[in-house]
């Protein structure tokens, strides 16, 4: 059987690149594309530079590919009330752009959505797939928006395409200065001896998931053949930010932090439910988050 290619556009970000890894580790022949050099090379991936929001670069890269991770994004939750017209005027449009080009063709699609932005201000949670989804930001409504788009060209064009909504990843490679990323940049500064803003009471929670967790779920949807499209990647469990500080605290006493006025991005309160993921065929259980936020500490003490 001839090896399956797997493209990652945007994948010299966190996700990207950790995914690109693992989609190698499990016998995939890896190509990421990005506009930004990889943090790191990984020799059993092919690494394309370039412009995704050039029409003949991108339908050049695309050609012959098996399945796409689709994970760049050029606004993040923090910015995206400033910067919204990027996503809608770039991200949104360009990717409507990728789903034209891939409709009449095998190749197999997932979107990387944001399942912290998303749903927006729910009452029940955990949240499920088939809730009705009210993001509060730029940032989740952008995604909205790609995801509807993205239904119609499947049910119109019958093509592969699917959505993963990720919830609030954490580990080795995040950069919290691109705009998300609690767990690394309270462990970041914490070693730097730097103050940690927390925006709020510290009572926002959070359905944090480790990285190999979720880049596992996203290998595991590139051979599911059952009847979804949609999938929460989540670890099923909430975190406030205050418990956070605790964890950290109980690795390391030198936390520091000081808390600033709420954020009108930022919901109260996201719990994804996961058991559509766990029940299509994943078996690998779920990292803890002491036991990742350890792990986490443990690589930045030794590289930072």
């Amino acid at each position: 059987m001839a090896q399956k290619k797997a493209l990652i556009i945007g994948g010299n970000g966190f996700i990207g690149s950790n995914l690109a890894r693992m989609l190698a580790d499990s016998g995939y022949s890896v190509t990421s594309f990005d506009i930004v050099e990889p943090p790191r090379r990984d020799d059993r991936v092919r690494y394309i530079m370039g412009d995704f929001f050039d029409d003949n670069v991108l339908a050049g890269v695309i050609k012959g590919q098996d399945i796409i991770y689709h994970a760049l994004s050029t606004i993040n939750p923090g910015n995206s009330n400033e910067k919204y017209m990027m996503g809608y005027g770039r991200d949104f449009i360009q990717t409507v752009k990728l789903f034209n080009m891939i409709k009449d063709t095998d190749t197999k699609l997932i979107f990387l959505s944001s399942g912290g932005t998303v749903y927006g201000d729910q009452e029940i949670q955990p949240i499920k797939e088939d809730t009705l989804a009210r993001p509060i930001n730029h940032y989740g409504n952008v995604k909205l928006c790609i995801e509807n788009t993205l239904r119609v060209f499947d049910i119109q064009a019958k093509s592969k395409m699917m959505i993963a909504r990720i919830s609030n990843p954490y580990g080795p490679g995040q950069d919290y200065n691109k705009g998300v990323g609690f767990i690394d940049a309270v462990i970041k500064k914490t070693l730097a001896g730097q103050t940690i803003e927390v925006w709020g009471d510290g009572e926002i929670i959070r359905d944090y998931i480790y990285i190999d967790d979720v880049c596992s779920m996203l290998v595991g949807l590139a051979s599911y053949e059952g009847g979804y499209n949609l999938f929460n990647i989540s670890s099923g469990t909430g975190t406030s930010q205050n418990r956070i500080l605790e964890i950290v605290k109980s690795i390391d006493s030198n936390v520091k932090y000081e808390y600033k006025p709420a954020r009108s991005v930022d919901v109260r309160k996201i719990i994804l439910d996961n058991s559509r993921i766990m029940e299509s065929g994943y078996n690998r259980s779920l990292r803890g988050l002491e036991e990742g936020i350890k792990s986490v500490y443990d690589y930045h003490k030794i590289t930072c």
